[in-house]
């Protein structure tokens, strides 16, 4: 299975788990009495319609290279990923907005059985956090991690509903706001999530330098080709799942023209094989100088 074939059917899992999770938690929040709940729902539901994004993105991204599109279609992934973090802002400003008129109101408690619809949708939340951040981290998609830590965002809310609702029920009266005031608390922690997602997607776009590892390995396995004496220059970006890198290699200055072609070429095949996750190689021969 590719990578775009991977972390397509990955968001599908998303997609379902978010649709599924969203009707729970609106409808158990309804008739539990319980807004940090619903307000656990609606940004459930902003999870559904991210994901939704996430996939159609994914599917323009994995369509092959063409005249206009040289470099493929990758780029389409951070700006997805732009979008998701849109989508998590604006369910932080509801649920911020909406918790405020909650503590505002006096209202009852909400229902104890809550609480254990909530244990098991942190525990189903968490757990697919880490599975859809596996498979991010399998492909090199930003916009899948993006939709991973959505899922974690998820957990975050429902751990602060969990709490929440826990002193409203066994405090009592004087405490019915507790679960409001827990999402109040949740809406600003994935705010916070939101920038974590937004700063490196930024980088991708802006094709600024972080790759300091990925440089190194390059450097690594280029030393390790025959004729190879050195490199220079190694510029990295990103696009989609892959890399393209610019690098310049330094080999005998009496090699001819054809000689240094050839090795050019070996070492881009050698790169390739070995880092599989690199999209394309532009190799820049530079003649070996002697200082002394």
């Amino acid at each position: 299975m590719s990578r775009q074939q991977k972390a397509i059917t990955t968001i599908y899992f998303s997609i379902l788990g978010n649709a599924a999770l969203a009707i729970i938690k609106v409808i158990s929040g309804y008739l539990g009495n319980s807004y940090a709940l619903i307000a656990d729902g609606i940004e459930s539901t902003t999870d559904l319609f991210a994901s939704v994004i996430v996939l159609l993105g994914l599917k323009y991204a994995s369509l092959p290279p063409d005249k206009n599109h040289p470099y493929g279609h990758g780029k389409i992934e951070p700006l997805v990923t732009f979008v998701i973090v849109g989508f998590l802002v604006v369910s932080a400003v509801i649920i911020a907005y909406q918790s405020v008129l909650q503590i505002i109101t006096p209202h009852e408690s909400p229902a104890s059985w809550t609480l254990w619809v909530l244990a098991v949708i942190i525990f189903w939340k968490e757990a697919s956090f880490h599975y859809v951040l596996r498979k991010s981290k399998q492909t090199k998609s930003s916009s899948l991690k993006a939709d991973a830590w959505h899922h974690r965002s998820d957990a975050i809310t429902s751990i602060a509903a969990f709490v929440g609702i826990s002193i409203a029920v066994f405090y009592g009266e004087g405490f019915e706001a507790a679960d409001d005031w827990a999402a109040l608390f949740a809406s600003a922690i994935i705010l916070y999530n939101s920038y974590q997602i937004f700063r490196p997607a930024l980088a991708e776009v802006m094709d600024e330098h972080i790759y300091e590892d990925l440089q190194q390995e390059i450097r690594d396995v280029s030393l390790s080709v025959e004729g190879i004496l050195g490199t220079e220059k190694c510029h990295i970006r990103k696009t989609g799942m892959f890399y393209y890198v610019d690098l310049h290699a330094i080999v005998n200055g009496q090699l001819s023209v054809e000689e240094g072609h050839k090795l050019a070429h070996k070492l881009k095949d050698a790169l390739i094989l070995e880092i599989p996750h690199l999209g394309d190689v532009l190799i820049h021969v530079e003649p070996y100088k002697d200082s002394n």
